[in-house]
């Protein structure tokens, strides 16, 4: 989760501390001190991302656990991210767990989903994949891209619930217009597989800024073995983006062609 869009967390250094802040962040910084959570939440990620401020992992935990204790369920989450990855504290999967529960209990949608990641991959916490299915339902039926694209991954392939490539493919849709990169990466597989060839290449294209390592892998083995400018172009933007992550070999079969979470 970030209150800021992943391009921008990307590009720019941070100013030398001390720095005066644009006022729109200072204002966030402001309203933080006076104790509002929503704020305090955002400086803190503001403190993760170093855009505005020399990054700060320890000072952004702090803020999260401030608004955690002001019952904030967005903090909750924020707080299992910092022990999930180690992020200003060592990395706790365990930990991690307890903050998600309680962010899901309190109704945040990210905490719901990434309780969902440690139960699918036993992470912190027993594995246990009809746990982690119905947290995902409970999240994409209100609205939650990420968890959408995993109702359709577990709908698809008939993981805990009845197998409904039809349901996986409107799952996916609704993901994929949610934003999600993996969403839309599933999204065009299946266009593709129906025939819909230039919507495939569509979603694809959408898709590249954001992905990962491991979608952009999967984009790859399908866009090379296609013809035609749209699909040439797109995967030059993939291989761009994978020679920027410091991998130049991308030829490599890809696990699978379907990208989960």
């Amino acid at each position: 989760m970030s209150w800021f869009p992943r391009s921008r967390r990307r590009r720019g250094r941070a100013p030398a501390e001390g720095s005066e802040l644009p006022a729109h962040i200072a204002l966030i910084r402001q309203k933080a001190l006076q104790g509002h959570v929503l704020e305090q939440v955002q400086w803190g990620d503001i403190l993760l991302s170093g855009r505005y401020q020399p990054r700060d992992p320890a000072g952004a935990r702090q803020w999260f656990a401030i608004a955690a204790g002001a019952g904030y369920a967005p903090a909750h989450n924020m707080l299992g991210r910092c022990h999930h990855f180690g992020w200003g504290c060592p990395k706790d999967l365990a930990q991690a767990a307890v903050s998600y529960e309680t962010a899901a209990s309190l109704g945040d949608l990210w905490g719901c989903y990434n309780l969902g990641i440690l139960a699918m991959r036993g992470l912190g916490i027993p594995r246990d994949l009809p746990r982690a299915f119905a947290l995902f339902r409970s999240s994409a039926e209100r609205g939650h891209a990420k968890s959408m694209n995993l109702v359709g991954r577990f709908t698809e392939e008939g993981w805990c619930t009845a197998r409904d490539p039809a349901a996986a493919l409107s799952w996916y849709r609704c993901s994929a217009e949610g934003g999600d990169y993996r969403g839309q990466h599933n999204y065009a597989t299946a266009l593709l597989a129906a025939g819909a060839h230039e919507e495939a290449l569509d979603w694809w294209s959408r898709a590249v800024e954001d992905a990962t390592s491991d979608v952009l892998l999967a984009m790859d083995r399908v866009l090379h073995t296609l013809d035609g400018e749209q699909a040439r172009h797109i995967l030059v933007r993939v291989r761009a983006r994978l020679a920027s992550m410091g991998i130049t070999n991308p030829d490599q079969p890809a696990v699978t062609d379907r990208a989960c979470a």
